[in-house]
């Protein structure tokens, strides 16, 4: 388990570590995945889906590590009200990391040149959008000053690392009614926020290579 008073250079070091191993990818994943999850399988990415990008972003705020989530605006029509990372689709001829960047500084106003991006989480497929969801994990040295687009972002979370690991390891189950389904949603809660999904899968799998512990799902 990563402790309470690891530095952000100190966090930075062991993703950096983990990164040049083999990823936890699908089997991270799995412990927070929506079940039934159609057209999904741990670890695989059908060919042809959209790639997207999105940013994972550690920083200090004082002389504690956080990282930045979103909720998104409830007037979007894919996936409105639900916490986020800043992201959305790489266009024709750019790279995945250059996109993370681009919709950060878009969503949220992180100027690109202030990040430091360490690698490439596991892609994960979110079957609702057909998107293959790439995460990038980049590290701020200072404090962001964020300046959220209100037309894409409702709310702006600044999560404490620890706080983070905490809510990671004691998540509950919901559940959301779909046409002929009921669907069971593994969540957690930050700041006032259920994070479940694809957000939730991705943020499992940093945690995972940071050392938290296996989890269970309560509820």
């Amino acid at each position: 388990m990563v402790p309470d008073s690891s530095s952000l250079y100190q966090i930075e070091t062991r993703i950096r570590a983990a990164l040049q191993a083999p990823l936890p990818g699908g089997d991270a994943h799995v412990s927070l995945a929506p079940r039934p999850r159609r057209g999904w399988r741990p670890g695989h990415v059908p060919d042809g889906a959209q790639p997207a990008a999105g940013l994972v972003l550690l920083y200090l705020r004082g002389e504690v590590p956080h990282l930045l989530l979103t909720v998104r605006s409830g007037a979007l029509p894919r996936h409105g009200g639900q916490v986020s990372l800043p992201g959305g689709r790489v266009e024709p001829a750019e790279s995945i990391p250059a996109a993370a960047l681009r919709e950060a500084a878009e969503e949220v106003g992180v100027e690109p040149d202030r990040v430091r991006l360490l690698g490439r989480l596991s892609p994960l497929y979110v079957f609702v959008s057909d998107f293959a969801l790439h995460p990038v994990v980049g590290v701020a040295a200072a404090h962001p000053p964020f300046r959220p687009r209100s037309a894409e972002v409702g709310r702006v979370l600044e999560v404490p690392l620890a706080t983070l690991l905490e809510a990671r390891g004691r998540p509950r189950r919901g559940f959301i009614c779909r046409p002929e389904t009921l669907v069971r949603a593994p969540y957690f809660e930050v700041c006032g926020e259920r994070v479940w999904g694809a957000t939730a899968m991705i943020l499992s799998e940093l945690l995972t290579m940071l050392g938290a512990a296996p989890m269970r799902v309560a509820g």
